[in-house]
């Protein structure tokens, strides 16, 4: 898929419409102002939820309208198997949001914000819901850019134990520590199901934190000899993930 994505609320497509579709508001400033369409471009317009409709541009008008027109069919992707959540510790300044881009350009499908207990980042009231916000205000942008048409979720905000029961749940569980004594590249993957892999932070995941999701079923894994910042494993580790799945096949 290689048109450009813009999102919108609802993809359903009135009777009578006549397969025509007006983009506007912020989606369709970014059409018509900043990526310039025009008429005879292909479109694709999507929920973020899994439906989509490719289109043709009949008419950009002002600042903020797009007119889309051959809007026949609207296809839905199917969900992704095996589905691939990653806990993300919270990092420091804007890793964050450096992390959410990276890992829904490669194809995440969950994103768990994680408040480990070596976090210098908390997220304390207004505070903590406006960092949420920016977190999934990128994986919108990073999935428009990326081309997909299935979002990944960001949850709230987990604590060890929530994300202890979500790793027990999970099909296959790992942590990312320097004590695993299997590489994430030689495990064994499940062809289906949930994959929930744990981040640390950068002061790495506390001893009580490890026994905890070991209790949960999570064994420790190595990704390589090197060692990765938090705002960068998640991306490796997804990619590897994606590619051992047959994902990226």
């Amino acid at each position: 898929m290689t048109a450009p994505v813009f999102v919108v609320d609802s993809l359903a497509l009135p009777d009578g419409c006549g397969g025509e579709f007006v983009l506007d508001g912020p989606e369709g400033r970014h059409a018509v102002s900043v990526k310039r369409l025009r008429a005879g471009e292909d479109v694709v317009l999507t929920d973020g939820r899994g439906r989509w409709a490719e289109g043709i541009v009949k008419a950009a008008e002002g600042k903020d309208r797009l007119v889309v027109m051959d809007l026949e069919t609207v296809r839905e992707e199917a969900p992704e198997q095996p589905r691939i959540t990653v806990v993300q510790a919270l990092p420091k300044g804007d890793r964050g949001e450096l992390a959410v881009e990276t890992m829904t350009e490669v194809g995440v499908d969950a994103i768990v914000p994680w408040a480990a207990s070596r976090c210098i980042t908390q997220w304390k009231g207004d505070r903590g819901l406006k960092a949420l916000a920016k977190w999934r205000a990128t994986a919108r942008e990073a999935g428009k850019q990326s081309r997909r048409v299935r979002f990944p979720e960001v949850t709230d905000a987990a604590t060890g134990k929530q994300v202890a029961a979500l790793l027990a749940k999970a099909d296959f569980a790992a942590v990312l520590h320097e004590s695993g004594e299997e590489t994430l590249a030689t495990a064994e993957l499940p062809a289906s199901g949930e994959i929930v892999l744990v981040v640390g932070p950068e002061g790495g995941v506390s001893p009580e934190e490890l026994a905890l999701f070991g209790e949960a079923g999570a064994e420790a894994y190595r990704l390589g000899p090197s060692v990765l910042r938090t705002s960068t494993a998640g991306t490796a580790a997804g990619a590897l993930l994606l590619g051992r799945t047959g994902r990226w096949s």
